[in-house]
This record gives C-alpha cells, sequence and structure tokens, in this order.
C-alpha cells in the first residue's frame, strides 16, 4: 500500500490533468519532427543525387529484360527443348510470331543485340529472319532460318537464347571480370582477345595509386611549411593551393596538353637546360597522365594534412628536443604520428577520387592509360551498351568499397580528420 502511494505521488501531474512524462514524449517529439523537416531538404536531395541514381546503375548491372519482352513464344516453347541439338519446327514457328510482332515494334535489332553480347553473329541473324518472316505469311519456318544464317542450326546458340530469356542476368557482371557462362551453364574465362577488364581494372589502381603516393610526397612538406610559417606568409600559400579550384578539370587538363606535348613549354625547357638532346614524348603516355592527375589532386592532399597539423601545439617538438630527441627522431617520434589522421584523410580521398577519373587520361593519356572510367563513358555513350556500363561502375564501387574496409580495418575510420 504504500509503495503504491509512492508511485502515484512521483506521477506528476499538471493542471490540466495531464501527467508530465507524456507532456515530455509530446515535447520530444516535436522537437524531433522538427528536425526532420529541416534536414528534409537535404536528404531529399542526397537521395535524388546519390541513392537513386546508384540504386539504378546497380539495378541496370542484372537487368535483362530484351529477350523476355521480344520473345515470350519462344521462350515457352523453349522449355520442351532437349537441348542437344537444334529445335524442332514448333520452336521456330513460335520465334516466327515473335519476330512478326518484334518487326511491327521495331525491336527486332534490340534482341539481336542483347543475343550479340553472348555469340557474334546474332545480331545479324536476328535481322535477316525477321526480314524473312516480312515476306513470308507461313512456314515451315526451320529451313527457312537455318538458310538465312548458319547460327539457327547451332544448338549453343538457342541455349545462350533460352538462358538469356532470364528476366535477371549475372552476363554483364561476369564479363567485368572477363568471365563468361559456356552453353554449358559452367563458368569460364572468355576469350584471350576478349578479356581486357581485369587489366584495366589493376591499371586503374595503379595509377590511383601512383597518384597517391606522389601527392603524399608532394604534400606533406607543403602542409608542414604552411603550418610552421607565420600567418601572413601561410595564407598566401593557402591561396597557392586553393588557386586551381577556381579553373575546371577540363581547362587544367587542357593546360598540362600544352606543357607537355613535343614542341611544348616543358620540352623547350629541358632542351635549353641541355637536360636532353631531343624532344622527348611526354604525352600520350602513363607519365603525362600520373604527372596530371597529381596536380589535380595535390590540394586534396594537402588541406587535410595541413589543418591537423595546425592542431599539434608547437611545444610538443620543443619538448621532444628538451628530452634528448634528434630533429628527426623527435620529427618521426612525436610529431609525425599525430599528423596521421590528416594523412589518412587526404590520402584516402585521393586515392578514391582518382579511381573515377575520365577527362585527364582521356586528353593526356595514350590508350594503354585509359581506365574504368573511359569504358563507362564508351559503353554508355557510343555503344550504347547500359548494362556492361552500370556493371563495371558497380565492380568498381565495390572495388572501392573493399579499399574502404581495409582501410579501416587498417587505421580506423574514427581516427581520420578532414578539419
Amino acid at each position: 500500500m504504500a509503495s503504491a502511494d509512492m508511485a502515484a505521488s512521483a506521477t506528476l501531474i499538471t493542471m490540466d490533468g495531464v501527467p508530465l512524462k507524456v507532456l515530455l514524449h509530446r515535447a520530444e517529439r516535436r522537437n524531433r519532427m522538427r528536425s526532420l523537416a529541416l534536414v528534409a531538404p537535404l536528404l531529399i536531395f542526397i537521395a535524388a543525387s546519390f541513392v537513386i541514381p546508384l540504386a539504378s546503375m546497380l539495378w541496370r548491372a542484372i537487368d535483362n529484360p530484351e529477350i523476355a519482352a521480344t520473345l515470350p513464344k519462344t521462350l515457352e516453347a523453349l522449355t520442351t527443348w532437349d537441348g542437344q541439338q537444334a529445335p524442332d519446327e514448333p520452336v521456330f514457328a513460335a520465334l516466327a510470331e515473335d519476330l512478326r510482332k518484334a518487326q511491327q515494334n521495331r525491336t527486332t535489332g534490340l534482341a539481336g543485340k542483347r543475343m550479340n553480347y553472348e555469340i557474334a553473329g546474332a545480331h545479324s541473324a536476328f535481322l535477316k529472319a525477321g526480314r524473312i518472316v516480312e515476306k513470308t505469311d507461313q512456314g515451315p519456318w526451320k529451313p527457312l532460318f537455318t538458310a538465312s544464317h548458319p547460327i539457327w542450326s547451332n544448338a549453343d546458340f538457342w541455349a545462350m537464347l533460352k538462358r538469356a530469356g532470364n528476366p535477371f542476368t549475372t552476363h554483364y557482371l561476369l564479363t567485368s571480370v572477363d568471365l563468361r557462362i559456356d552453353s554449358s551453364g559452367s563458368l569460364a574465362k572468355v576469350a584471350p582477345d576478349q578479356a581486357i577488364f581485369l587489366d584495366v581494372f589493376v591499371r586503374t589502381l595503379w595509377i590511383a595509386f601512383m597518384v597517391t603516393a606522389l601527392t603524399l610526397l608532394l604534400g606533406y612538406p607543403i602542409a608542414h611549411l604552411m603550418a610552421v610559417l607565420p600567418s601572413k606568409t601561410a595564407n598566401l600559400l593557402m591561396i597557392l593551393v586553393l588557386l586551381p579550384f577556381t579553373t575546371s578539370i577540363l581547362v587544367k587538363t587542357t593546360s598540362w596538353v600544352v606543357l607537355l606535348q613535343s614542341n611544348g613549354v616543358i620540352n623547350d625547357i629541358m632542351l635549353a637546360l641541355h637536360i636532353t638532346s631531343e624532344r622527348v614524348q611526354l604525352i600520350f603516355n602513363r607519365a603525362g597522365t600520373v604527372l596530371a592527375m597529381t596536380h589535380l589532386q595535390l590540394p586534396f592532399t594537402v588541406l587535410p594534412i595541413y589543418s591537423v597539423m595546425k592542431s599539434i601545439p608547437a611545444n610538443h617538438m620543443r619538448a621532444a628536443r628538451s628530452l634528448g630527441a634528434g630533429p628527426f627522431r623527435a620529427f618521426a617520434s612525436v610529431y609525425m604520428p599525430q599528423t596521421l589522421p590528416g594523412v589518412g584523410a587526404g590520402c584516402l580521398l585521393t586515392f578514391i577520387m582518382s579511381l573515377g577519373y575520365y577527362i585527364t587520361p582521356a586528353l593526356v593519356g595514350g590508350p594503354q592509360d585509359q581506365m574504368v572510367s573511359y569504358f563507362v563513358a564508351l559503353y554508355t555513350n557510343r555503344e550504347l551498351n547500359w548494362g556492361q556500363a552500370s556493371a563495371l561502375g558497380g565492380v568498381l564501387l565495390a572495388i572501392t568499397l573493399v579499399f574502404y574496409a581495409i582501410f579501416n580495418r587498417l587505421v580506423g575510420i574514427d581516427k581520420v580528420k578532414l578539419g
């Protein structure tokens, strides 16, 4: 009885008869709703500009609507096919019916293009078959199709056609790592003359690593100099570091084309100083690509390192020197470890940004210096193969996340400071 009286007295009641706890919950809920309303525009912007496009890219990497939408009756007829040899007349009759509708809807080429990714010559075979059904009212269709193109007699082609009828596919993702599914349904490597993407990914990672290493090598002394110089001089250097942000990447890359070409300024200076006896090829190669990208990425490495160095008290070094440490030991044992959060932030930012470079390798690099982004643009704009472009982007995203996880495991993302 006493405990009940104590509980009742502990429940505070307002003059309106509403428990104080209820009013507090209402106030907290209103505050949460107000906070959500304030950040809602930002959340909508992030969803519209990042989440939705990223989800669309990942969806296109596995989406496979062409065959299922164009040849539904053919796929239904293939369900009873034994897969040993070219199917019988009923399957060809269903194919003719589907192609007649596809010719009316102008989708025959889409189905042929999709099958051409699986086996060469499929696109022309579909176009010829489409013209046949337009000119002929009735079969038998099997001899007409097989006479128009030998691919219709190929059991492997029909097996691939049946598999391509699935609304989802791993074809684009496997091709992005130089793999494929053969006619028997087993995982296999692509032909040697088509195995290009693994080399492209290795090249992309290597260029990004070299750019990151060079920006750290050049940016660390610059950041340290700005951190120890008087404010007036440091501010002047900061302006010089930030100055490249006032110019677009395209303009800065084009300026490197002018500087690095055979008749450019750098070759003129090297000849004038007798560094070389003839003009050197500095453009359309790996050296020019890495040099231009290093220049573009240098501020992104310098600024996080500088912000951390600026927060390190100067008396730490003086204390180390007073305890008997030499200049190098004091710097390596006391000062440098405190700069690692900035180093980690700058290097991670530079590495991730370098993975997606397109304009600079396209203008300054040669054919063997193009990175993954070049092939994404190629399949998007020229080949109109959005599935392959999305798969390449998805694999690059996965690689980025793997390196991010490794970095977080070894260094700890919570220790990284951007400012």
